[in-house]
């Protein structure tokens, strides 16, 4: 019998189940192996898949710096440890700006014509800074710039009290070679500011300054002594010949100049009087009249009116250095080097000699020319000195009774 391929399809088929089910069941159990086996195969690259991609995934991101809450609390910890200590010094500086702010006055002032010439005609220029009220012999001033006031009148010069009142001085007293001005001031209830001693202050004490920068009334500034016995400082258009100022990095703006620097015990060590600045502003470099020295100009002004210098009479050199120094036998450069000696002037007559180096005046070491013309500058007129003079390789000492120079200048 003949079969189509469709028949012989069909019978292989039917042979294959018709062998008691042999020919199906070797089939079936060769493809559930199969079967078994690729499921395996499977599930095991999926397994892999997921490890692998479990791997590449990326764990929860933690910013650098991150922190658990432990080391958080810890932190916190000591966190509240320091505070405290720096929160004990801002307490200290609180205290210092409201004791000493109502004591702080805004200066206006209306500056003569003669002042502010400008394409030929003559001008009133408003100046503003700042000021501090003290009390001297039972009696209120304001201590302040002589370049605030100029040569104003009393009545064209307001002062702004911290309460908002505005009164004019009764008199004005300047003395421009130090940029020293005194306002006398009369009025209830006005309080005055403890003066303290710039003589003990020291490199690195903590300091406020107080005043009107660009007309902000009482603003508070923080910051420590730079520097100590800067002279010789080119102070715009001012021309202040004897100067010893005290520098410091409190911000010091125009406005600042005659407000006071004053210490953490709420004394005043200093006068704002200027800033080393190519813009004009703050740039960490702020001077300051030392309280001492103002007040020697300032009692004189109270007491007399004018101002008397002391005169010694010799020319000193401004090129004394390191090499002359040690050409003389001293063993760094110290002191000031006498260069001429003024006929008939007290430095003659105690027989000063040029080549001479004086070390000491009234006890006192000497740095330079520069802090040997501000010392003698204050020093009593007819008052005796003793001086320590370096000549012929050692030290002697000489005695000298300061001048007038007045006397000597006329």
């Amino acid at each position: 019998m003949r079969f189509s391929k469709a028949d012989r399809f069909g019978a292989g088929v039917h042979a294959g189940l018709k062998v008691g089910g042999e020919f199906y069941t070797r089939i079936s159990a060769s493809f559930a192996r199969c079967f078994l086996r690729s499921l395996a195969i499977v599930l095991l690259s999926v397994a892999a898949a997921a490890a692998q991609s479990e791997q590449a995934r990326p764990a929860a991101f933690q910013y650098p710096g991150a922190i658990d809450q432990a080391e958080r609390a810890e932190l916190r910890n000591q966190l509240e440890r320091h505070a405290q200590v720096l929160e004990a010094q801002s307490a200290v500086l609180k205290i210092v700006a409201k004791l000493v702010g109502p004591s702080v006055v805004h200066v206006e002032a209306d500056i003569p014509p003669s002042y502010g010439m400008r394409y030929g005609r003559a001008q009133v220029i408003e100046e503003a800074g700042s000021g501090v009220i003290v009390r001297l012999k039972d009696k209120y001033y304001v201590l302040t710039n002589r370049h605030v006031v100029r040569n104003a009148a009393p009545p064209a010069i307001r002062i702004n009290l911290a309460d908002g009142r505005r009164i004019s001085p009764t008199k004005v007293m300047a003395d421009p070679d130090t940029d020293v001005a005194v306002l006398a001031i009369e009025g209830a209830d006005l309080v005055e500011a403890p003066i303290g001693d710039s003589g003990q202050v020291e490199i690195g004490d903590f300091v406020l300054a107080i005043g009107s920068p660009f007309g902000l009334t009482r603003s508070v500034t923080f910051g420590i002594i730079s520097a100590k016995g800067r002279r010789d400082l080119r102070l715009g258009d001012s021309t202040v010949r004897f100067q010893d100022f005290l520098q410091t990095d409190a911000a010091i703006n125009p406005g600042n100049s005659g407000g006071p620097l004053v210490n953490l015990r709420g004394e005043i060590v200093g006068i704002n009087t200027a800033i080393a600045s190519n813009s004009g502003g703050n740039e960490g470099i702020g001077f300051a009249i030392p309280v001492n020295m103002f007040m020697k100009i300032a009692e004189q002004l109270i007491d007399t009116g004018v101002v008397t210098r002391a005169f010694l009479g010799v020319n000193l050199n401004s090129k004394f250095g390191p090499a002359m120094a040690a050409e003389l036998g001293l063993p760094r450069r110290v002191g000031a080097h006498i260069s001429a000696v003024t006929p008939d002037s007290p430095a003659e007559k105690a027989q000063l000699q040029v080549g001479d180096v004086i070390l000491e005046f009234d006890g006192a070491p000497v740095e330079d020319d520069a802090h040997l013309v501000n010392m003698v500058s204050l020093t009593e007129v007819g008052k005796k000195v003793q001086l320590l003079v370096f000549r012929d390789r050692r030290p002697i000492s000489v005695t000298v009774e300061v001048g007038d120079r007045s006397k000597f200048e006329q």
